[in-house]
């Protein structure tokens, strides 16, 4: 069996570009769309996953604004980032780049950002409309998931999907969405984790596995249903090489899979482009 890719360098290079397109919209309106980031302290892979998402700005019109607090930062300084990003008209949405460094009250900075300029989608009052089916800023990995299973035609609606882990970012939300009554969605989803002594004979019976565990390697061939989808969400480093939690050889027996680069990656920092856009053309 030879799994169908899930290309999403593909999906969200076709996002960007009806993204383009709005953003020329609503700068004929005299409109511009800025997105914020604030980095603390100086992780090699934060520090370039926020590089990315500034290059993809430019891509499509979004004018940029990055904050970067060094390593010696406080926490009144971060609040104050916060702060003024919040108050900034000139910032449509931004983000609070997660983890942070030991020492830094991480819940403190998600509460503090507006929830209509939450690009990442975790502030409570968007995560708490997500769970009651409102509308609302969704989580950008959980939606670039969604969207990348629904662009390739699989079979999510009715069918049972395994999320592995419950962090904040991915495990959690990515069940709640997906368990929602909304197209692509409507699964039945069974959450687990490594804690679960059983965990590898329950992901065998899913139709869709979504591995979010950060752990390399972590969903083998054996633990996966022939012509079932697996999505890579987690990753780690192996010194510079990125690895994902779904070791290479499941695409000898998924019917898709995500590649180790290209997949969640380009998806989840497209849905932020469109979470800023959005917050956009919601001011007035």
């Amino acid at each position: 069996m030879t799994a169908t890719i899930l290309d999403g360098e593909l999906l969200a290079s076709r996002i960007k570009a009806e993204l383009t397109d709005r953003v020329a919209r609503l700068r004929a309106e005299g409109r511009e769309v800025g997105l914020g980031t604030i980095l603390v302290g100086d992780d090699v892979p934060s520090a370039r996953y926020v590089q990315l998402k500034h290059e993809d700005c430019a891509e499509v019109g979004i004018a940029s604004h990055g904050t970067h607090l060094g390593s010696d930062a406080t926490q009144a300084q971060l609040m104050e980032a916060v702060d003024r990003f919040n108050t900034d008209p000139a910032v449509s949405a931004f983000l609070v780049q997660v983890p942070l460094p030991d020492g830094f009250d991480e819940q403190r900075a998600l509460f503090a950002v507006d929830p209509d300029k939450d690009a990442d989608g975790l502030h409570p009052i968007n995560l708490g409309k997500l769970l009651m089916g409102a509308p609302g800023v969704l989580p950008c990995t959980p939606l670039g998931i969604v969207e990348l299973l629904f662009a390739y035609d699989v079979p999510v609606e009715g069918h049972h999907v395994v999320v592995i882990g419950r962090g904040l970012t991915i495990g959690r939300p990515l069940a709640a969405l997906l368990a929602s009554k909304r197209p692509g969605c409507n699964a039945a989803v069974t959450v687990v984790h490594t804690g679960v002594p059983d965990f590898r004979d329950i992901v065998r019976t899913a139709d869709v596995v979504i591995a979010a565990a950060g752990r390399a390697g972590l969903v083998t061939p054996d633990m996966v249903k022939p012509g079932a989808a697996v999505v890579g969400a987690g990753t780690t480093f192996e010194g510079r090489r990125l690895v994902s939690d779904v070791d290479e050889s499941v695409a000898e027996v998924a019917g898709w899979i995500t590649p180790r680069l290209g997949g969640v990656g380009p998806m989840t920092r497209a849905m932020l482009l469109r979470n800023a856009v959005a917050a956009a053309e919601r001011q007035p």
